[in-house]
């Protein structure tokens, strides 16, 4: 309710929550609601891990740009197939920075999401790139791009992936709200509703209890204004 009253306030709808929630009785219409999220984790057995850098740092303390999570997730295809999504996520500005979706669950997927974003100017120098104890994440190709890009390897604790919910809840949502149980048709409208639920909804429109009820860009944006036109040095880590 709180998300329909804040959108349509933007607007230029007043209107408060008791309201709205009273029209939608009316019209017998239910918000969507994700599935309770409960973390899992995964370790990466025959690798040393990385030490978990979250683990003494307070969002609030941090700067944007300079602590990126990621996961990985499987997507649902009618003929019965799988496929593999791993996304990067800024942990301040919560902006998907990076994505990538393959028919395998391998190194090269989340090497590639990263590789977008940093392409893309969005990963600080020394950022601190954080994920679950997945072998993906511990192979050799992946700590060599972070070796490369003078970034930081962190993972969650053993048995403790808490650290990296932000991550496995934006999955939720976006099952949720882009797949509402259903799949794909094929790999080329799973990767066109992906792009526009990230690209064209999530990181532009979709209003973010944890940011104030604003969108990721838009709250880049006031990190600017803020900054002086530089969104990573509001607060350094």
């Amino acid at each position: 309710m709180r998300r329909i009253t804040a959108a349509l306030n933007k607007e230029g709808v007043k209107i408060g929550k008791y309201r709205v929630r009273h029209l939608m009785r009316e019209e017998k219409l239910k918000a969507i609601e994700p599935k309770t999220f409960v973390p899992k984790t995964t370790d990466s057995k025959g690798f040393a891990p990385a030490p978990d850098l979250l683990k003494d740092i307070k969002t609030e303390n941090c700067a944007a740009r300079k602590i990126i999570i990621g996961d990985i997730t499987y997507i649902a295809l009618q003929n019965g197939s799988w496929r593999y999504l791993a996304m990067w996520q800024d942990k301040v500005t919560r902006r998907i920075i990076g994505w990538s979706l393959s028919d395998s669950m391998t190194a090269g997927l989340v090497i590639s999401a990263l590789q977008k974003a940093i392409g893309k100017g969005l990963v600080a120098a020394v950022a601190i790139i954080h994920s679950d104890r997945g072998s993906q994440y511990a192979s050799n190709g992946f700590r060599e791009l972070l070796q490369k890009e003078g970034l930081r390897q962190s993972m969650s604790g053993k048995g403790n992936c808490y650290d990296n919910a932000q991550a496995g809840s934006f999955f939720s949502r976006f099952k949720t709200e882009l797949i509402e149980g259903g799949a794909f048709e094929n790999l080329e409208q799973a990767l066109s509703e992906i792009f526009s639920y990230i690209e064209g909804y999530y990181n532009r429109v979709r209003l973010h209890s944890g940011l104030g009820y604003k969108s990721p860009l838009e709250f880049e944006a006031e990190l600017k204004i803020k900054n002086g036109g530089k969104i990573e040095s509001f607060l350094s880590i």
